[in-house]
């Protein structure tokens, strides 16, 4: 149950904050949003300002520190040039096919940068729409600082990812399992067009809006596509490899997204939606830290697997494009289908040999990587840690780098350094730029959240921020963010809906 009053917008008039709106998902069909603003909150805080990213889309950062950001951060002023929408989708949760929409989001429009280039800005737990079923609309503080802080950690990592860009408190409370205070989180994105946003249309049955759909999201994201002989093909071949290569890049630093329904598949190539998501210490594949994926259907190792279901789903969709006989269409789509492992692997092992200090290919490399990774989970070795130390040049003295597997493994990568051109110490940087020093440790991501949620305290999560924005750095000072959780217990997530 929401308990934030509907008290009256705010009447502040100042100048635009740098907004330069050009709403282009506005002008499609209306079966694919819905017109609304934003619910009004009490007395709304802003707690985070992503300073940089504010300049980078050609925002006044110095105005919008001020209360002009917190009433267009809190939905509470409506900026000149806005077209405030929640949009339609559908999706496949868990494997279920279910008609969805943004339920606790709005749109406010899409920034066009100094660049030229065009960004959606989404208020997240704005209040209801016609999508919220049975919800509030709104969010809880906790889980808008999780995507804050994880999203803006991956955009350092080098992981394609819509940010955060402020975090504001509403001044109301959430009905969750507890009374949790209310936040709206400020999401950047190149858009937020999903799998799921085809399948929403595919459901109407009606191939002029899939069409539609189809060429906006071709001029928007892969205007090079246009002119070819099958666009629609390439599209699903070009969406098919930036996938494998999102994916790959969660694999190769250990991210788990936990939630990776279709809906939650962006066609930009972007990770989107922070909920149930984790880094791993202990390497294991059959990682799983979601409460509410009980069959594993989301582990670490079955990413790729579902990366590849969800992108079937999104074939479907587009079947009437392919081709205009339905069985050409399913074989032309299947084979493009049956391209992703191949070209998922390519990424990854291409991730691998940087994180292990290769620079060519040879035939046995994949066999190298996979030993490797056995080795660190038979014995127990935080991922992260284990990649970073490999470059140190000397062995410590964790029971991995003792065992008689491994250093024979060890001789094996040393033979393999040997025969490229590259010295070790150009080994030994490519290393250091691939493999990160700190990631957010998730008892740390924890402490922050809980200093805010229940002392009002974001100096530990301004600090986080500070330090994952550099993870590849190793500074001497941030020793502790490099440690696993040294209770060792086991870690769960929510989806904080």
């Amino acid at each position: 149950m929401n308990k934030e009053s509907n008290s009256g917008r705010s009447n502040i008039n100042p100048a635009n904050g740098g907004f330069n709106f050009d709403n282009s998902y506005a002008r499609l069909p209306d079966s694919l949003y819905v017109r609304l603003n934003p619910v009004p909150v009490p007395s709304p805080r802003m707690v985070l300002f992503n300073h940089s990213l504010a300049q980078d889309l050609g925002l006044d950062a110095e105005q919008l520190k001020k209360n002009l950001g917190t009433a267009v951060f809190s939905g509470n002023l409506i900026p000149e040039g806005a077209e405030p929408l929640a949009m339609s989708y559908a999706g496949h949760q868990f494997g279920h096919f279910t008609v969805l929409g943004d339920g606790r989001a709005i749109l406010l429009g899409e920034q066009i940068t100094p660049e030229g280039k065009r960004f959606d800005i989404q208020l997240k737990g704005s209040g209801q729409t016609p999508f919220s079923r049975r919800g509030d609309g709104r969010a809880a503080l906790g889980p808008m600082l999780r995507e804050y802080i994880i999203s803006e950690a991956m955009h350092a990592l080098g992981i394609p990812t819509t940010r955060g860009l402020a975090a504001v408190t509403t001044g109301g409370e959430v009905q969750r399992q507890t009374v949790l205070p209310g936040a709206i989180l400020t999401r950047v994105a190149s858009s937020h067009i999903r799998v799921g946003t085809f399948e929403y249309a595919a459901a109407h049955g009606d191939t002029s809006e899939i069409r539609t759909l189809a060429d906006y999201t071709i001029w928007r994201h892969y205007p090079e596509l246009k002119s070819s002989d099958n666009p629609y093909l390439l599209l699903l071949d070009t969406v098919i490899e930036n996938q494998a290569l999102l994916v790959a890049g969660w694999q190769n630093i250990g991210f788990i997204h936990g939630v990776m329904n279709t809906d939650n598949m962006a066609l930009s190539g972007e990770t989107i939606d922070y909920g149930p998501c984790a880094f791993m210490d202990v390497y294991d594949p059959a990682a799983v830290f979601s409460s509410i994926d009980h069959q594993g259907r989301y582990a670490y190792s079955n990413q790729p697997r579902i990366c590849q279901w969800n992108l079937a789903r999104f074939a479907e969709t587009l079947l009437p494009l392919i081709h205009e006989k339905q069985e050409k269409a399913i074989t032309l789509a299947t084979q493009s289908l049956e391209s992703f492992p191949r070209i998922f692997q390519d990424f990854w092992l291409a991730g691998m040999r940087e994180k292990l200090g290769l620079f060519n290919t040879e035939e046995n490399d994949l066999r190298l990587a996979t030993d490797l990774l056995d080795l660190m989970h038979k014995n127990g070795a935080d991922f992260t840690n284990t990649f970073r130390k490999l470059s140190s040049g000397t062995l410590p003295e964790d029971q991995l780098f003792q065992g008689q597997n491994f250093l024979e493994w060890h001789d094996s990568w040393q033979n393999r350094l040997s025969r490229q051109p590259q010295s070790v110490d150009e080994s030994r940087l490519l290393m250091n730029r691939r493999n990160p020093a700190v990631i957010p440790r998730n008892h740390l991501v924890e402490d922050a959240l809980e200093n805010a949620e229940a002392h009002g305290d974001y100096s530990v999560t301004s600090r986080l921020i500070r330090v994952l924005s550099r993870p590849y750095e190793h500074l001497t000072e941030y020793g502790e963010y490099r440690l696993p959780d040294p209770s060792g217990r086991p870690y769960q997530t929510f989806c904080g809906t």
